[in-house]
């Protein structure tokens, strides 16, 4: 058999795309391998959003290039947000690809490979975007080490064109995942011994399949099994309904944990942004989580330097940020990326050392605050689920609450993927320190 090796780079639906092309090239007579020096087959599943992660992927393809250097017969291929994006320009700038494809073309694989072996063409290029896929025939192939958590895309693509993102550019339009079949997909996960379940979207409140809403397929997905955490990424504050949180507060089973990016406190820059809201309904959005789910915890993600930002809209971010007192943040400084409504149109006017220093405060506030939200649960009980021993100990186990937090505790492999009662006696600003509960 011939052998293939993958890597994936960027958020959780790359990895669950690399799962889908694993489950073709299986399916086709290959072979996964973990030793990419033994592998026919190089892949490396890309991310777009940000220029680091697009740098992190040239640097392998330059190690790939010493293999084939070796092995002139092996096929390397580049798939994703970066293939997408650049198209044939990839082609001239890393001589080591034989082929690049898009998210929406990864059907085609066995084809393109079968052409590259015949010498039907010397090089592939792929990338047409498709707003129909959805590869809903398509069991992924999911990692056998962790029988814990998996994922399930139940929306590709995204509509709502904010001036500063490439995602509508390379995931293409909007659509939903017949429920039906996320139900049969949840079915079969659990059959194999999983316990909990991500539902992934770009905008997961935008989920829409006939007269199924997210938050009637939230209810679906939620009733499948009791025993069954249901975790779902990512929300928007303009579509966030009460419904979702109603539906929420009615099932245990679906984590108390909220990922609602905020990006800017400043109404002048959400404008700017085109994010479609105001400070104020952010707020009110806030307000709706807390009366419906007391328990949620509250995540976002905060670009600071934007295009035309002010002291004044930096201080407004940081105001925001007090009254919030998120649980955690994913926060960057704003870095422009090619073919956005921000690159044609606005003018990347905030110095380089205007942004970090902005950045460094938002992040100080926001330590502070993880800081305190960790202090409040010293001394309270959870229920965790068990994933993995923990990097410090194999005597150590890594768990997660229903809100997400990582709680470390003592104790053995044999619990991992069971349900645990956790009571935390100590805590850092990124974990929570914990023992089994007697």
């Amino acid at each position: 058999m011939k052998k293939f090796y993958i890597e994936t780079y960027g958020c959780q639906m790359n990895v669950y795309d690399s799962q889908l092309v694993k489950k073709i090239l299986k399916d086709n007579g290959w072979q996964e391998t973990q030793d990419f020096r033994q592998a026919d087959l190089l892949l490396v599943n890309t991310c777009a959003v940000r220029e680091h992660a697009e740098e992190r992927v040239r640097g392998r393809l330059g190690l790939f290039k010493t293999v084939k250097r070796e092995r002139p017969t092996v096929k390397v291929g580049l798939l994703g947000c970066m293939g997408q994006r650049l198209k044939d320009q990839l082609l001239e700038q890393e001589p080591v690809l034989d082929f690049v494809m898009g998210p929406d073309t990864y059907r085609r694989l066995p084809a393109v490979l079968d052409e590259l072996e015949h010498g039907i063409k010397n090089k592939v290029v792929d990338v047409k975007l498709d707003k129909t896929e959805m590869y809903d025939d398509i069991l992924p192939d999911r990692d056998e080490e962790s029988k814990v958590t998996t994922f399930v895309t139940i929306t590709r693509g995204c509509d709502n064109m904010c001036a500063f993102c490439i995602v509508p550019f390379t995931r293409g339009r909007e659509r939903s995942k017949d429920p039906r079949l996320i139900i049969q997909e949840i079915e079969d996960a659990l059959s194999n011994g999983y316990k909990e379940v991500m539902l992934l979207g770009q905008n997961v409140d935008k989920y829409h399949y006939q007269d199924v809403d997210f938050a009637r397929l939230l209810d679906m997905v939620a009733s499948i099994d009791p025993t069954l955490r249901v975790r779902f990424l990512t929300s928007y504050p303009q579509d966030l309904k009460n419904e979702v949180l109603e539906t929420m507060a009615r099932h245990e089973n679906i984590a108390r944990n909220i990922h609602l990016p905020v990006q800017s406190g400043s109404n002048h820059i959400l404008e700017v942004m085109r994010r479609g809201y105001t400070r104020e309904w952010y707020l009110d959005r806030i307000k709706a989580i807390r009366e419906i789910v007391p328990d949620c915890a509250i995540g976002t993600d905060i670009i600071t330097g934007f295009c035309t930002e002010t002291e004044e809209d930096h201080h407004q971010t940081l105001e925001l940020m007090e009254q919030v007192q998120f649980d955690y943040a994913f926060m960057f400084k704003y870095s422009q990326r090619p073919n956005t409504y921000a690159a044609r149109n606005l003018p990347d006017d905030v110095p380089e050392d205007v942004k970090l220093r902005r950045l460094n405060e938002i992040i100080e506030l926001q330590n502070k605050h993880s800081y305190q939200s960790n202090k409040r649960d010293k001394g309270k009980t959870f229920k965790v689920l068990a994933e993995k021993t923990s990097r410090r100990s194999e005597k150590q186990i890594l768990g997660r609450n229903s809100q997400g937090k990582v709680i470390i505790f003592e104790g053995d492999k044999n619990l991992i993927g069971k349900y645990v009662d956790i009571e935390v006696y100590d805590f850092t600003q990124a974990t929570l320190l914990g023992r089994l509960k007697k």
